[in-house]
């Protein structure tokens, strides 16, 4: 039997102008670029401050005045539109940015502005169907190469089972193609530069390119065998029964790992024509006046407007006591353009003040380490102390911190590299971990590789220290620095 009844929820909605700020948030310079560059394309009512229609800032006044004094048309309300407390014009159309703290110094912003030159360049994918159109028999097997190269990933591997791509290429080309045949164009794309192209895994990509070198040297012909039939052995680097299986010295296999570890285990990545990894800071570090400061760099700060043909257009409606439908129609579509430019403005600014006052707070609690850059004097930091000091959720503080660059006379640094937990000494202090960490690798770096620190060393090295460290503790930090355990760290 069904029932009527009432119920009281409290629910909590984010607006959509809400939503659009939080995406906004996660974006790092060179998304948020883009993104604006989308939103210029989809809203007309959307202008860079430099366009011939967007509202100077000598016409602002006027554009305020234009609906005092005059009554509302029905449908819509011009006069709410343009007098309403929440969309002062002079903040859409002004040259400069207000006071909030987030306008750019006069100082090298042109410098900032200039773009990185890329390299005009084909894509990695673009120069191997080029080289392998050069040499494919018919069209059939260029068909096949192209789809076999399309599977390969970005580090140059082709992880795809061959039979799996056959499928592909039955359902997008349909062609059917055999076993042999698509062997027999892989091992074409595998003779395409880089060497070791197109591997299925880390022992054929290294064979690949040793098949390239010089054979009449013994140091490479020794380094083929080693990889072909000792590979699990060399990768463990039990050197000694290496020695005694080819009856060779230490200064022979010295030589034929010299030979190795100049191979290339990601040809792909580092291919002259693959893609070039350029960071863009969100952030630099200014000295002023001895006093380090925080500003956004000028691509951060768009000079975005709202459109004045638009904001014309609106006044002559206005104007007109008895609109027509058609002149309805455009007013509510301009009003519908001009309130999304207000809201992705708004958003905008808002992105700005946010992310600068969580630098700044992270520049307060780290202030020790940025005057210098030593990373002994990092404190322990959570993603909780920062937004306890600015008063954000912690979610908030998450997006900001996540693929955001700050520049400084010491490099490029991620923002998550401040965030670290902390632990207590002898002396109940608490340290950063990544204080604990680069003792550790700089033991490693100093070790004797013949005959390197096992953990248990490492943890008494820590302990005279005044660290009071488990070896399992001292094993996860090893590996989250990447350093692999004593024995493959071992060398001749």
């Amino acid at each position: 039997m069904l029932k009527q009844g009432l119920q009281q929820k409290q629910l909590q909605k984010l607006s959509p102008q809400q939503i659009q700020f939080i995406h906004l948030l996660q974006l790092n310079v060179v998304d948020l670029q883009q993104r604006i560059e989308n939103e210029l394309i989809e809203n007309s009512g959307l202008l860079r401050g430099d366009d011939e229609d967007a509202a100077p800032k000598e016409d602002t006044v006027n554009e305020i005045e234009i609906a005092e004094g005059t009554e509302a048309q029905e449908d819509i309300s011009v006069d709410d539109y343009l007098e309403n407390d929440t969309f002062d014009v002079k903040e859409y159309v002004n040259d400069e940015y207000d006071a909030e703290g987030f306008h750019l110094s006069d100082e090298g912003q042109e410098e900032q502005r200039k773009e990185i030159p890329f390299a005009d360049t084909n894509s990695f994918y673009e120069n191997l169907i080029t080289q392998f159109v050069a040499i494919a028999a018919n069209q059939r097997e260029e068909i096949i190469g192209t789809q076999i190269i399309g599977t390969i990933e970005d580090d140059g591997y082709l992880r795809r089972d061959l039979n799996a791509i056959i499928n592909d290429l039955a359902f997008s080309q349909n062609i059917e193609a055999t076993l042999e045949e698509m062997q027999h164009c892989l091992h074409k794309i595998q003779s395409l530069d880089p060497a070791g192209i197109a591997a299925t895994n880390l022992q054929e990509c290294l064979l690949l390119q040793l098949k390239r070198k010089d054979h009449n040297n013994t140091a490479v012909v020794l380094a083929e065998k080693l990889l072909k039939n000792n590979f699990d052995e060399f990768s463990n680097k039990h050197y000694e029964k290496l020695k005694r299986l080819y009856k060779i010295s230490d200064e022979e296999l010295k030589e034929a790992i010299a030979v190795i570890v100049r191979l290339n285990p990601k040809p792909g990545e580092s291919s002259v024509s693959g893609k070039s990894q350029y960071i863009n800071p969100d952030f630099v570090l200014v000295d002023n006046d001895g006093k380090l400061e925080v500003q956004l760099t000028a691509r951060n700060a768009p000079d975005l407007r709202i459109n004045k043909t638009y904001l014309e257009t609106l006044k002559g409606y206005d104007a007109n006591p008895k609109p027509s439908k058609e002149l309805k129609q455009t007013a509510q579509f301009i009003k519908q353009k001009l309130d999304t430019a207000r809201w992705f403005i708004d958003s905008i600014r808002q992105r700005q003040h946010t992310l600068l006052i969580t630098m700044n707070a992270i520049l307060e609690y780290q202030y020790e380490y940025f005057i210098d850059g030593d990373e002994t004097k990092l404190k322990p930091m959570i993603l909780k102390d920062i937004a306890e000091r600015v008063n954000m959720d912690i979610s908030t503080i998450s997006r900001i911190a996540n693929n955001k660059f700050v520049q400084t006379e010491f490099g490029i640094i991620p923002l998550k590299f401040f965030f670290s937990e902390g632990i207590k000494n002898e002396d109940g202090e608490e340290v950063s971990t990544r204080e604990i960490k680069k003792i550790l690798k700089d033991a490693i770096d100093a070790e004797d590789k013949r005959n390197p620190l096992p953990d248990e060393k490492m943890m008494e090295i820590l302990k005279e220290k005044g660290y009071n460290i488990a070896r399992r503790t001292v094993a996860k930090y090893r590996e989250q620095l990447n350093i692999p355990v004593a024995r493959l760290r071992k060398e001749i």
